[in-house]
């Protein structure tokens, strides 16, 4: 048996020691309780301003319960809470912060073992990425979907119906107060969107990776069953630290391949790209963007928000995310997991009760729907698309731009009678990036201008350097690199210059000569930081591209050694 790294500790008989266990003591722990047992730190991100994660508080005691079965030591711990729908200018700001902070409380504090409870789009990749940059056995607890929104007698989806209601506002087709109504009725329970947004999208790809137990990604956040997980998942980790299971055994680059493989068959967020990114700048994995090609050719399967009609707690009773590993079982890459054997077990015994909701494989929603790299002099190092949420006339396109150069911009021009704009117009917005929003907010999906809403046009070529949400859809091309703050060719482009896309060949080009450009180039300046103190200037001065994942150039790689110097 390995030696436990909380010997150093809790293990030692001298003043160290003495002052380690004394003070833990004054929690009520008895001795037997520091006998060299496994010592198990439950990272939550429980907060009362992250809704999707007020679950986790409860489900922490289901993992003690597990923790201590097995015979380990549990040691709950908080981290920063990244409520998306709560901070601004937005939690992805914060996203490297939280790994931050996860990666030094695991490393200051004596545990052998980590439970990441997490839940809301930006709280598994920082938990993880933090996890992955100390490599202790580690294992996710996501805190599951919300119950179905309801809205006279309908089915609603979070986020997916806020965007369809806002347009039929802003088009005269819903009063306000039909709008204010469906609020209420949107958000039923504790848990994430009942969309396949990112939170969704991420606790589905985590178990497609096997850094979860199966099911962990549907079941309903008030689901006893979630429960029941939780305690296993308590008693799993115990058995990881004995079987010294670390997180770099499962975080392989066949693993991200299952990752992108499945977030195609699910319709997942674009938003997995910089998360998946930056997980695998910290797990030592060489991942790029070319390597989301291999999604392109999978069809989608999940007849799910915002891809489809159902939402999180119908695809949780049809079958979750072990019928779709079952259906893409001779896609999927050999891969280790969590419990010691290949992601293929997942798939065992999985069956699919709903044909409508999870679809076969030579059946599908969509042929051919994973997201989508774009290439080009407007976007060398990359772009991406979801074509499963596009409007499929849209994809191979060419049209004149319409630039805004922010989101001010986009908020004080977008609903003018008079906005020069049409169907076929291409919407470009600036300045949304990692440096320059900064954080690279979800405002990629912008609103089609009113009159054309009023019209009865409901999707258009936007293009940025932001991203969207994962509940959002839209023929949208998104994570512009390098983004315009940047310099990158973004920043060049006018009102009025063409712009040519072509999903079909991975192409994204302005259709301006390069003696224009280079003019254009000598008389552009970067607008001025916006944060010139704290972490959001270091956060500006440090951040990596999008198609580097943004995370923080000091923050790529591990560091594994053990911390030997005491605090007294």
């Amino acid at each position: 048996m390995t030696t436990r790294r909380s010997k150093a500790w809790y293990g030692k008989l001298d003043k160290d020691g003495f002052i380690h266990r004394s003070w833990m003591k004054n929690q009520g722990f008895p001795d037997h309780a520091f006998d060299g047992r496994p010592i198990i730190g439950i990272c939550n991100t429980w907060s009362e301003l992250t809704p999707c994660n007020s679950g986790l508080r409860d489900l922490a005691k289901g993992v003690k319960r597990g923790v201590w079965e097995a015979g380990g030591f549990p040691v709950e711990f908080p981290v920063m809470s990244l409520g998306e729908t709560q901070m601004k200018p937005t939690a992805m700001l914060f996203r490297n912060l939280l790994a931050m902070d996860v990666e030094e409380s695991i490393r200051a504090y004596g545990i052998d073992g980590v439970v990441l409870l997490g839940g809301c789009d930006k709280t598994t990749p920082g938990q993880l990425m933090g996890a992955a940059s100390v490599d202790l056995p580690s294992i996710v607890v996501s805190s599951g979907p919300m119950l179905n929104g309801k809205y006279r007698g309908q089915d609603i989806g979070s986020g997916t119906d806020v965007w369809k209601f806002s347009e039929a506002v802003r088009a005269g087709e819903m009063t306000l107060q039909d709008f204010m109504s469906a609020e209420s009725g949107m958000s039923r329970s504790a848990g994430v969107c009942m969309t396949m947004g990112t939170a969704s999208t991420m606790a589905s790809i985590v178990e497609a990776m096997g850094l979860s137990l199966p099911t962990n990604a549907a079941l309903p956040a008030v689901d006893a069953r979630r429960m029941a997980l939780a305690h296993l998942t308590g008693k799993r980790i115990v058995e990881m630290v004995e079987e010294n299971l670390r997180l770099s055994k499962v975080l392989t680059k066949p693993a991200f391949e299952n990752a992108i493989i499945a977030n195609a068959a699910v319709g997942g967020s674009t938003n997995a790209v910089v998360h998946l990114l930056a997980l695998a700048g910290r797990a030592g994995v060489d991942l790029t963007l070319s390597d989301f090609e291999i999604g392109s050719d999978i069809p989608l399967l999940v007849n799910c928000m915002p891809s489809g009609k159902y939402l999180m707690e119908d695809f949780c009773y049809a079958g979750g995310v072990p019928a779709v590993l079952a259906e893409l079982k001779d896609h999927l890459r050999p891969a280790n997991t969590i419990l010691s054997g290949d992601i293929s077990h997942y798939a065992d015994g999985a069956e699919c009760f709903n044909r409508d909701v999870i679809h076969a494989f030579d059946a599908p929603v969509k042929p051919a729907a994973g997201l989508r790299v774009l290439r080009g002099n407007l976007a060398p190092n990359g772009a991406i698309i979801k074509p499963s949420a596009a409007t499929d006339a849209l994809l191979e396109h060419e049209g004149e731009a319409y630039v805004f150069e922010n989101i001010e911009d986009v908020k004080a021009n977008i609903d003018r009678d008079d906005l020069p704009v049409t169907a076929d117009t291409i919407l470009v917005l600036k300045g949304c990036g990692p440096k320059g929003y900064p954080g690279m907010p979800e405002v990629g999906n912008m609103p089609i201008p009113k009159k054309l809403v009023q019209q009865g046009v409901r999707d258009m070529i936007r293009i940025s350097d932001a991203r969207m949400s994962g509940t959002a859809y839209g023929t949208v091309i998104l994570h512009v690199s390098p983004e315009a703050q940047a310099g990158g060719p973004l920043a060049l482009v006018k009102t009025g210059d063409r712009i040519r896309v072509s999903a079909s060949n991975g192409t994204l080009d302005l259709l301006v000569d390069g003696a224009e450009l280079s003019s254009r180039r000598a008389t552009w300046q970067p607008d001025p930081p916006h944060y010139t103190r704290g972490y959001a200037k270091m956060y500006v001065d440090h951040v990596l591209q999008a198609d580097q994942g943004a995370d923080l150039d000091f923050l790529v790689g591990k560091d594994t050694r053990p911390v030997t110097r005491e605090s007294h």
